[in-house]
């Protein structure tokens, strides 16, 4: 089975047209899918008249970004799957880097030395000197990060590896993504990609950073990056992450979960007059109740204070 990419799109015809230029340009050519979900700015003319190479998966509604790469690893099945943001312009070496850190080689075949995730590198449009995410990485209590945000693009090379890539720039075994279920469709956008890194870890799959894996990335130029609606998201995945996972059933970590959501929360009320990440955590966790608990097993998680935590949310958003 081929590979393919998978470009999770809702809106914006600039950016997804740069996106599709920036694959025609790979050193290794791939299949690429645009998983559209009812976009009505011409982004699906664009790809049928502009891209005839591209296949076209329309959804027909906004089933967020788990919930659609579902859909259409379900229809249109890959091995590995590759995950491209739509707000992102791949490097040429982009699929080759993907694949040469999962041990894909060019036949198909898979070596032993590879890994189950692969993450790449998202630099930030703004400063192309400068790392925007180079996979997710998380505290005790569960809290994600970018990392290597804000680092200059040298200090991939040779660090540490994540633990596990960013949705919008991710490589995955198909075996080992099915095997856990693929990405939790409760989860509408937000953390779902570091939710599937803990479960994959937990099933026993590696993850390795591709540091020459790179795409050019305009920060939330979906969704806003202080907007009602991302807070909204981001905030109802928060709260059902800390109660699937328990987190607050923890006396080790409950406090300081608590502490660091308060001081998010009040923070978006007096910088950005909204209560939408409040009422997005509630919501959260009372959508968490009654399901199945999951554990965090082996992943391996940051020690730091909750202090450390607040500061890199900060760094992030400036």
């Amino acid at each position: 089975m081929r590979p393919a990419i998978y470009i999770p799109h809702l809106r914006g015809v600039e950016r997804l047209g740069a996106t599709l230029r920036g694959l025609r340009e790979q050193s290794r050519p791939v299949d690429v899918v645009v998983v559209d979900n009812g976009s009505e700015d011409g982004s699906r003319e664009l790809v049928r008249d502009g891209f005839p190479e591209v296949e076209l998966l329309e959804m027909g509604e906004n089933l967020g970004f788990g919930r659609a790469i579902g859909r259409a690893v379900a229809e249109r099945p890959a091995d590995p799957l590759i995950l491209l943001n739509d707000d992102a312009v791949p490097a040429p070496r982009f699929v080759e880097a993907l694949l040469e850190a999962a041990g894909v080689g060019d036949g198909g075949e898979t070596s032993e030395a590879g890994a189950e995730m692969v993450a790449g590198v998202l630099v930030q449009a703004e400063a192309p000197g400068l790392i925007d995410s180079a996979g997710v990485v998380a505290d005790r209590a569960l809290m994600g990060f970018d990392y290597l945000h804000g680092e200059p693009l040298a200090a991939a090379s040779g660090a540490a590896d994540p633990l596990g890539p960013t949705g919008g720039a991710a490589l995955y075994s198909r075996d080992a993504f099915r095997a856990v279920g693929g990405f939790d469709e409760r989860i509408f956008l937000y953390y779902e990609d570091l939710d599937l890194a803990l479960r994959m870890r937990a099933a026993g799959a590696r993850c390795r950073l591709a540091p020459e894996a790179r795409a050019l990335h305009a920060y939330s130029a979906s969704s806003g990056a202080a907007s009602a609606f991302k807070y909204s998201h981001t905030g109802w995945s928060r709260g059902y992450m800390l109660r699937r996972y328990g987190v607050l059933s923890r006396p080790g970590t409950a406090l300081r979960a608590l502490a660091c959501e308060a001081a998010i929360c009040a923070g978006q009320l007096l910088r950005d007059r909204t209560a939408a990440g409040l009422r997005g955590r509630l919501r959260g966790w009372r959508e968490a109740g009654g399901l199945e608990r999951r554990d965090a097993g082996g992943a391996p998680l940051l020690e730091i204070s909750a202090r450390e935590a607040l500061a890199l949310r900060r760094l992030r958003r400036g």
